[in-house]
This record gives structure tokens, sequence and C-alpha cells, in this order.
């Protein structure tokens, strides 16, 4: 009797344990099926890495609006299409809103300078944000909020220089600067991922406003394209409301046709970013640094409870005490990846933020399973790449605001300038991983000394000195001498 109500209790908890995780996935599994199928990179129809020459690359389109310039690299760039990504930068002035918008690649976001406030909309997430004052004031029965819009929305958050977010393909997102200088955000999309199944051209696609047409090299071709088959060329110009009928907008949201006509902002000239009269006014929690920090710092993950709406989408990787690796003449090096910040395995990217001092190297090395997109933040460096079969394809300086591709497997090395290197990279896969050259945890540091020996035709003595004499550094190497002496000069 006491067997056979064991059996029975065993198969009660299967069912409900079986009705729970039914219920997690529900929420959340479907975001991770996609998750597994994003694995691998999408390679299909993609353009061979046949690089001869790379060169420090600038925006080479800007867009101009009423708060604010949107700039673009070409995405047809040769390094840009081998790395299968696409580079855009946004300068918000104070009270300044880039209105919503959302494309068809994962993407990370890098806070230059400046703070303000990010929204991330990820659909069937509840409203977690409310307005208690109004709730309140319907529980006591008070006839005009009856009437009224409840204001509630997704979470809202902080963002500071310093900041990564990490935005699934198709997110809207929104970013408000309410500080007192520029907010400068460089946005990086992957436009090789499995998420993107249109071809690998950064499409985006805005929810309110419009901007200036300005062609980019692609549009051109399709333009010339349809142009020879005696086809009108119609670029887009406005949000993606502009292309339903004013009837159909205005059943569907239940509102007046003039607010459907809105919706579509035919008459607005302002651009992708507007000013925000009065400063923008949202809920949410009043939450100091200190607070959060340690939040992130002590915060960890079972599987289970977390999903894509509670997960973390942003971590600030500038804070000196979260340096992965520190030298105290030479700099330090943060890395964010997904053993970090878990998003990041579902994007299939990650990020390094590097600081060097004067005159310092960033030791050679390669990136194993990555292509690395470096931005420079302050500074300068002279930076060196080599591809194989041993051919220099790069060697210049690198200055402020510039962008460079690191191709996977090419070795590179940096030294900073007279007044140091900042730089933030971009890397292509959730985990990326460098081999160095030199140092402690190099492939000579690992090698046998008659490797060596054989190898470069030395003597025991020399192969000792490879191997030995930056035996206490670690990827970053304080100046040596001749450096000291370049730099007296």
């Amino acid at each position: 009797m006491k067997s056979s109500s064991l059996v029975c209790l065993g198969f009660c908890f299967v069912f409900v344990l079986n009705g729970c995780l039914g219920q997690i996935e529900q929420q959340g599994g479907g975001w991770q099926t996609q998750q597994q199928q994003q694995q691998s990179r999408h390679y299909q129809g993609q353009s061979q890495c046949r690089i001869e020459n790379i060169n420090a690359q600038e925006p080479n389109r800007r867009v101009e609006s009423e708060a604010g310039v949107t700039e673009f690299w070409d995405q047809n760039n040769e390094q840009f299409e081998c790395a299968g990504v696409a580079p855009a930068r946004y300068i918000i002035q104070p009270n300044g809103l880039l209105l919503p918008f959302f494309v068809n690649a994962p993407r990370l976001v890098y806070i230059v300078q400046g703070r303000g406030m990010s929204g991330a909309l990820i659909p069937g997430c509840p409203e977690t944000f409310h307005s208690i004052r109004q709730s309140v004031q319907q529980l006591r029965g008070r006839s005009q909020q009856q009437g009224g819009a409840r204001d509630q929305h997704q979470k809202i958050r902080s963002i500071r220089q310093g900041d990564i977010l990490a935005l699934p393909a198709g997110v809207t997102h929104w970013l408000y600067n309410e500080g007192k200088t520029p907010l400068i955000a460089v946005s990086l999309h992957d436009t090789s991922s499995n998420a993107n199944q249109l071809d690998r051209q950064l499409r985006k696609f805005q929810l309110a406003g419009s901007h200036q047409t300005q062609t980019s090299s692609y549009q051109q071709r399709v333009q010339q394209r349809q142009q020879a088959r005696g086809q009108q060329q119609d670029v887009p110009e406005n949000n993606i409301f502009n292309g339903f009928n004013v009837e159909t907008l205005a059943e569907a949201f239940g509102v007046s046709t003039e607010t459907a006509r809105r919706l579509q902002g035919q008459d607005d000239q302002r651009g992708n970013i507007v000013f925000v009269e009065g400063g923008l006014h949202a809920i949410r929690p009043q939450q100091g640094e200190e607070e959060e920090e340690q939040e992130q710092r002590y915060r960890t993950t079972n599987g289970l409870e977390e999903t894509i709406c509670s997960m973390r989408l942003k971590q600030n990787i500038a804070n000196p005490t979260r340096a992965d690796i520190y030298s105290e003449k030479g700099g330090r090096i943060t890395t964010l990846n997904s053993q970090k910040l878990p998003i990041l395995n579902f994007i299939q990217m990650s990020a390094e933020r590097g600081v060097l001092y004067q005159n310092a190297l960033y030791a050679p090395h390669w990136n194993l399973n990555a292509h690395s997109v470096m931005y420079v933040t302050r500074g300068s460096c002279r930076c060196q790449i080599v591809g194989n079969q041993g051919r220099q394809v790069f060697d210049g300086q690198l200055n402020q605001g510039q962008m460079l591709v690191v191709p996977q497997n090419f070795a590179v090395v940096k030294q900073a300038g007279n007044e140091g290197f900042e730089w933030v990279s971009f890397k292509t896969n959730d985990n990326a991983m460098t081999s160095p050259l030199v140092g402690k945890t190099s492939v000579f540091r690992a090698m046998p000394v008659h490797v060596l020996m054989n190898a470069y035709q030395i003597s025991r003595e020399e192969a000792n000195r490879l191997k030995y004499n930056r035996e206490q550094e670690t990827m970053i190497l304080t100046p040596g001498s001749r450096s000291q002496v370049r730099a007296s000069a």
C-alpha cells in the first residue's frame, strides 16, 4: 500500500514539474530555442575575406536631425564585409530623444560619453513599471481617473559612460540624453547572425520620425537596377506606419484619422532624434550607481527563473575595479562575455575595453574564434596587423573616432602614443578568445626551449630570453628602453 502511494506521489511530482517547465518554456523557451540555433554565425552567401590592405575607417554618411546626428560607416567596405558587421554612431544633444526603431541584426551599443535612459521593448514581456500614485487614485474610485490612461511601461535602464547594451535582432530600442553634454553611442550590428534572415545589409525600421534621404552605395546599386528596368525608385523616408492605409491604422488603434496621420509622420521634419521640451518624464526607480554595481556583481543565474524578460541587457566596462588585466605602469583590459552577461550568449557577441598608458604595448596576439572591430575612444596608437603568409595588411596610426577591423586569426599589436590610448572592441563571438605571442600566457612560454632553438636557429640563451623576458606580464607590456628613448626624443 505504501509503495503504491509512493508511486502515485512520484507520478504527481513528474506531472507538476512538467507543467512548471512548460510555463517557463512558454515565457522564455522560444527565445532559448532561437539561442540554440544561433550558436554558429550565418555564412550563407558570405563574401570571402580577401583582404590585401586594411585602412582606418571613419563614417562616410551623416544624417542630421533636430536634436542630433546619426553617422554610418560604409558597410560595403571589404573589412566590414569580411567581418559581417555594420557600424553606426549616434550623437544626441541634451534633452534629445532617439526615436524608437529596430533593425534586422543583433547589436552591441557602447556609451562613449554622457548619460541618459534607455528602453528595450521586448514583445511578450510585462509592463513592470507603473505609477503607484495613479493606481491609488483609481482604487479610491476617482471618476477622472477611470477614463484616463494608466502610465505603465516596460523596464527603463539608466545608462552612463562605459555601459554596453546588448540588443537582440528586431527588438525596439530608444535612447534619451538627460545629461548636460552630448550623449555619444557607438553601435555595431552583426548582420551575419542567424537572427538576420534577410540579406547582409543593415535595415533600419523606424517606429516614429523621418529623416532626410541619403542613399548608400548599396541603395545606389538597387536604384540603378530599377532604373534599368524602367521602375521608379522610391527610397523610404518615413516610419513604417507611412506604408499603411490611414483608415486601417485608425481602426486598428481605435483612434481618429488625424491621430493616424500623426503616426505616419508625413509632415514631421524633425528627423529621428528630436528635442523633448521640459525633459522626458518616465517611471523608474532611483538607484545609486554603487547599489547597481553591487547587484550586478553578486547576481547569479540558474537558467530557470531568468527569462529574456528579466535578463540584464547592460553592464559597465569602464570601471577600473572590473579590470581583468591590470598593469600599474601599462594599463588595463576589461572583457565582457556571456559568462558575465548571459544575454551575450543569445546574440553571440562580446566586447573588450582597453586603456594603455603612454607608450605601453598591447602584446602581439590573435583572436582565435572571432573578428574584432575596434573603435578608438581616446588618444592614439600605432597599430600593425599581419595576415596569413606573413603579409602586413595594416601599419599606421589610429586616432579618436576611427574604427578598424582585425579579422579572425590575423596577428595584431598596438602601442600607445604619448597621450595614451583607449578603445572598445566589439567581437563576433560571445566568448571571444585571444592567444598572445608574448608574456606569461603566450605560445612561446608554452613551447619547449629546444623547439624555439630549432625553429629560429638561435642559441639556448636567446631562446630563454624569448620565453622568459616578459614572464611577469600578461597582455599589457610596459614600455621598454627603446620606447622611453623615443618618448624623450
